[in-house]
């Protein structure tokens, strides 16, 4: 069940912020938890503005004990490998995709002509 599904653009940004961070207080999860769903859907955010089309689609929805957030553009495909595993911080620009695998419990990244795919999963506790 989609509980968001909407466009976003450079500016809708702070909006897009607080409505997530709502919904993952809705969903269950603890306030300090809800901010580490807000960064890494910044983060993805961001690169789609900066490195995609410049706009593209936000959905958030709860399923199976998990909160999912998907942010696709249609933008050319990404030159990095977003299935680098987690490591010490990088020391070149770009480290974004790396707080994301931080703070996620699961992350997954589909790159191709059509655009990019990024799915983020935290694991909602038991009420």
């Amino acid at each position: 069940m989609a509980r968001l599904d909407q466009p976003f653009d450079f500016g809708t940004l702070a909006t897009q912020r607080e409505t997530v961070r709502d919904l993952a207080v809705q969903a269950g999860l603890s306030a300090e938890r809800a901010v580490d769903v807000v960064l890494a859907v910044h983060e993805l955010l961001a690169n789609a503005l900066r490195h995609g089309a410049g706009r593209g689609r936000l959905r958030v929805w709860q399923a199976a004990g998990w909160l999912r957030c998907q942010i696709e553009d249609k933008g050319p495909p990404g030159a990095r490998d977003p299935a680098a595993p987690p490591g010490s911080w990088p020391v070149r620009h770009g480290h974004g995709l790396w707080v994301v695998r931080q703070v996620a419990d699961q992350m997954e990244v589909t790159s191709g002509p059509c655009g990019t795919r990024a799915t983020v999963s935290f694991t909602v506790p038991d009420r």
